[in-house]
């Protein structure tokens, strides 16, 4: 077993933890996300065929006018949509009214724009007056489409994102089991005239996770405090298991300032050790790693199947639950795959890479003693 003392020195957290600001549901949707970009182009296309469809005359003025306007929409909505990606970022965390205000403006400016490009090709005889009424109708029409756009978007965030009660509640059902408190006090007790150095450094652990498992789940942590919040739990369940409990830490090629949801990582490690150590009575292997395989993180956590049937259930619940957080955030840029083969089973993660902005210099080893 690789003790706690060995793991990999990169990891590190900060001396204090980050606390969510409660700030509201940013009004532009992620355009650089492709699940997200996919959605609007598909809903622009079609709206593009049911408008020649129902303003063509005949079957080959239905396919001109459909050729015509998706061939205007698609650069214009790229063109938007790019433009959005960055602008989201620069204008996030800032009022509502800033956030819309920008938002609106940027598809409208690109929409007049490309009309008064256009114009000679659709309305050669407009000038002055009639052209600007032209173009202006073209930008009110993008902006209505947008305001439409990130409702839609806004709202779907609503209803994957509880509140921030309902958060903290799930947390503490989901991932607070009591079963876990009383066993680590139990063993601190154990510990605390036989190793009392021990004995507190278990106690320090143990009230960092429970700050962190009260913390809001929709909060972006930095790959690296994820990973030692996850270090931290294997800790205090080696003490419980004692040599039944091996790990294999393979971090080396961990980018740490990788952002994702908090506790997100935990809870499958937490199901590797229910469900593949705790119902044997036999030492057990398992293996995680986290690596960056080009703009994508990968996480694969490996655990014996053991013999004997799990005592609880629960395992697909802590799936699901990782699942639906991930379409929360990335949307389809993310996957959890899960299997068994060879007396192994095998949890797969991958999301994309959103580099940290700005990196930590106050970190501490996570090691057995300070």
């Amino acid at each position: 077993m690789q003790p706690v003392s060995q793991l990999p020195p990169v990891l590190g957290t900060v001396v204090s933890r980050r606390v969510s600001d409660g700030a509201d549901i940013p009004v532009i949707p992620d355009c650089c996300n492709v699940g997200i970009t996919a959605r609007i182009l598909v809903a622009l296309n079609i709206a593009a065929l049911l408008l020649a469809a129902l303003t063509g005359d005949s079957p080959g003025d239905m396919l001109t006018r459909a050729a015509v306007l998706c061939g205007v929409l698609e650069p214009v909505a790229i063109a938007s949509l790019v433009a959005l990606c960055g602008v989201r970022r620069v204008v996030s965390g800032r009022s509502l009214r800033t956030q819309w205000a920008v938002g609106l403006a940027v598809p409208a400016c690109l929409v007049m724009a490309a009309g008064l490009i256009a114009s000679p090709y659709f309305v050669p005889d407009l000038r002055g007056v009639g052209l600007l009424g032209w173009v202006l109708l073209r930008g009110l029409g993008a902006v209505a489409v947008s305001a439409l756009a990130f409702e839609y978007f806004r709202l779907r965030s609503l209803s994957f994102a509880p509140s921030l009660a309902d958060a903290r509640l799930q947390a503490l059902q989901a991932r607070i089991r009591p079963h876990f408190l009383f066993n680590s006090l139990n063993t601190v007790l154990g510990l605390m005239r036989s190793d009392p150095r021990r004995a507190e450094y278990t106690l320090e652990n143990l009230a960092d996770l429970f700050r962190v498992f009260m913390r809001d789940t929709r909060e972006l942590v930095p790959l690296d405090e994820e990973a030692v919040t996850c270090q931290q739990y294997i800790a205090i369940e080696e003490l419980r298991l004692g040599e039944r409990l091996q790990v294999n830490w393979h971090l080396e090629d961990m980018p740490g300032d990788a952002l994702l949801p908090s506790l997100l990582l935990q809870p499958l490690i937490e199901n590797a050790v229910h469900h593949g150590i705790e119902p044997s009575s036999e030492p057990g292997l398992i293996s995680v790693s986290i690596a960056r395989v080009g703009e994508r993180i990968r996480v694969e956590i490996l655990n014996p199947i053991p013999d004997r049937p799990p005592t609880r259930s629960g395992n697909q619940m802590a799936l699901s639950n990782v699942r639906e957080r991930l379409m929360l955030l990335y949307d389809m840029e993310a996957e959890l795959k899960t299997g068994a083969a060879d007396g192994q089973f095998r949890v797969l993660l991958e999301f994309p890479y959103r580099k940290e902005r700005r990196r930590r210099d106050v970190r501490r080893h996570f090691s057995p003693y300070r």
